[in-house]
C-alpha cells in the first residue's frame, strides 16, 4: 500500500513537508521549514524524520520558504535527487533561498562570536552558500498541464494553484500492484479574488486529495470592501499626519499591494503619498513578476496595458525602491506621509523590525496586516493587541493603530477551498494538512457532511491509502 506521513504543516501551518513512499521508492512533497523565532535556533530545531540520502525526489508545489526553505539543508545531508517544480518557481527559488541563508549565516556570525566570549561552544552550521547552489543544480523545472513520467510507477502532472508566480497543485498517477491511484496534493490553494495571478484550477479526478486548510473554517472579507478600508486607513493616517507600515511577503502580497495601489494612483486615490519598497528581496522577485507577466491574470495585463505600464513600477509612479541599508535608514527622517513596504511578512525579521523600533510607539503610525500571521511570531502578537512588545532586547510600547485586512489573503477562505474540494470528480478521500486546529476540524465537519472520507494528518503518522 502507499503510504503517506506527514513531517510538517500537520495541524500547523509551516514547514510543509510529506513523505509519500510507493513500491520501495520515496517521494517528498514540499520540504518546507517553520516560521517564527530566530533563524539559528530554527534550523537547529528542525529534524528530518527520514534519510534524506534515501529520498528519490522532492516535488515542491511553490517557492515560499515554509514549503522550500530547507531545501539546502536537505543537500547538506545526503539528498541528490531532482527537485521537481515550475520554471517560475525554479526563478523564485534562486532569490528566495540565497536571502534566506545569508540572513542565517549573518546571524549564525553574530551568535557565534558570543558564544566564543562567553567561552561556549559554537553552534554548528547546518548548511551554507554552497548548499543552496547545489539545490538550485539539482531542480528539474516544467510547465503546467505536461504529464512527466518520474518513475515507471509514477507521473507527475502540474495545475495552476494560483497562489503566487509558479504555484502548483500537484497530481501523482500512482500505479502500485494492479491498481492506478490519483493523489492529489494541493500545496497552497489560491484566493480566486486575488489579483495578477489566475484563478486556481481544479484536478480532473482523484482518489486522495492532501489539501490545505489555512482558512478551513472562515471566510475573507471581500476584496472590494477591503480596498475601501484601506483608503480609509490612509485617510485616517493623512488625518493623523503620520505614515503607514505594511509588513509583506517578497513574494505574491508585496506585488499585490504595488499592483492595488497602482490602481489607487491611476483613479486619483493616492494623492499627498509617496510608496516606498524597503526590501531588497521583494524588490528583486517584483523584476521577477514583471517577466513573467504574460504567465498573469488576462484582465490584470490589460489594466497594466490600458495605462501603457510595462511594469509594476511604472504602474505606481509615487514607487521608489530602497534597496541599500542607507536607503533604508533615511525613511527614518520621514515625518509623514509614507507608505513603506517592507519584509518581513509575519515580522520575524526583515526591516520591517526596524521600522518598528522607530514608529510602533508613536500614535500617528498606522501598521497594515495585510496577511496571515502564524502564532509564534511578532505579527500575531500585534494583530492579537500586544500592548508591547520585545525586539533588539529592548521593551516597546504599541502605541500604533493596528489594521488586519483580511481580503489579501493569497489562500481561499472557506468557500473557496470548499468549491474547490466539490469540482473534482472521483469522490476523493481528503486528509487536512496546513491548518490550525480550529480551521481543520471545521473544513473536516463540512466535507463528512457532503459524504466525504476525511482524515486529518497528525505529526509523523503513517496513512495507507
Amino acid at each position: 500500500m502507499p503510504v503517506i506521513t506527514s513531517y510538517g504543516a500537520a495541524q500547523e501551518v509551516t514547514g510543509s513537508c510529506h513523505l509519500l513512499e510507493l513500491n520501495g521508492h520515496r517521494y517528498l512533497l514540499d520540504c518546507g521549514m517553520h516560521q517564527g523565532g530566530d533563524a539559528v535556533a530554527r534550523l537547529r530545531k528542525e529534524k528530518f524524520g527520514f534519510d534524506p540520502r534515501r529520498i528519490d525526489a522532492v516535488i515542491l508545489s511553490h517557492a515560499h520558504l515554509d514549503h522550500s526553505g530547507l531545501l539546502p539543508k536537505l543537500v547538506r545531508r545526503g539528498f541528490r535527487g531532482p527537485i521537481y517544480c515550475t520554471g517560475p518557481t525554479r526563478n523564485l527559488l534562486a532569490i528566495m533561498l540565497e536571502d534566506a541563508a545569508n540572513i542565517y549565516l549573518r546571524d549564525l556570525e553574530q551568535t557565534n562570536l558570543k558564544h566564543r566570549r562567553a567561552g561556549s561552544k559554537p553552534v554548528p552550521q547546518m548548511y551554507d552558500m554552497k548548499d543552496v547552489l547545489q539545490a538550485l543544480k539539482q531542480c528539474v523545472p516544467f510547465d503546467y498541464h505536461v504529464d512527466v513520467d518520474i518513475a515507471e510507477d509514477l507521473q507527475l502532472h502540474f495545475h495552476d494553484a494560483g497562489h503566487i508566480l509558479g504555484s502548483a497543485m500537484v497530481e501523482l498517477r500512482c500505479r502500485e500492484a494492479d491498481r492506478q491511484i490519483t493523489l492529489v496534493f494541493s500545496g497552497d490553494i489560491g484566493n480566486a479574488e486575488s489579483v495578477l495571478v489566475r484563478e486556481p484550477e481544479v484536478p480532473p479526478r482523484a482518489d486522495l486529495v492532501l489539501m490545505e486548510s489555512t482558512y478551513g473554517n472562515r471566510d475573507h472579507r471581500p476584496l472590494s470592501e477591503t480596498l475601501v478600508e484601506l483608503e480609509q486607513v490612509l485617510k485616517e493616517a493623512r488625518r493623523d499626519q503620520g505614515n503607514v507600515l505594511m509588513p509583506a511577503f517578497a513574494v505574491g502580497r508585496t506585488q499585490e499591494l504595488l499592483f492595488h495601489l497602482g490602481c489607487f494612483w491611476q483613479t486619483g486615490k493616492l494623492e499627498g503619498w509617496k510608496v516606498y519598497l524597503d526590501s531588497p528581496m521583494a524588490i528583486e522577485v517584483t523584476r521577477l513578476y514583471d517577466q513573467w507577466l504574460d504567465q498573469m491574470d488576462e484582465g490584470d495585463q490589460r489594466a497594466l496595458k490600458h495605462f501603457r505600464a510595462r511594469s509594476l513600477e511604472e504602474f505606481l509612479p509615487v514607487l521608489t525602491l530602497t534597496p541599500t541599508v542607507e536607503d533604508s535608514i533615511a525613511l527614518n527622517k520621514i515625518d509623514h506621509g509614507a507608505i513603506i513596504i517592507a519584509g518581513s511578512g509575519m515580522c520575524n525579521g526583515g526591516r520591517i523590525r526596524h521600522h518598528f523600533k522607530h514608529r510602533i510607539w508613536q500614535e500617528n503610525t498606522h501598521v497594515v496586516f495585510a496577511g496571515f500571521q502564524a502564532r509564534g511570531t511578532l505579527g500575531r502578537q500585534l494583530v492579537d493587541g500586544a500592548p508591547w512588545v520585545r525586539m533588539f532586547g529592548q521593551r516597546y510600547a504599541v502605541r500604533a493603530k493596528i489594521h488586519t485586512l483580511g481580503g489579501f489573503s493569497a489562500h481561499a477562505g472557506r468557500d473557496g477551498l470548499l468549491r474547490w474540494a466539490r469540482a473534482i470528480g472521483g469522490q476523493p478521500a481528503f486528509r487536512l494538512v496546513h491548518g490550525e486546529s480550529e480551521a481543520l476540524k471545521a473544513l473536516a465537519h463540512e466535507l463528512t457532511i457532503e459524504g466525504h472520507q476525511v482524515s486529518i494528518a497528525e505529526p509523523e503518522s503513517p496513512f495507507e491509502f
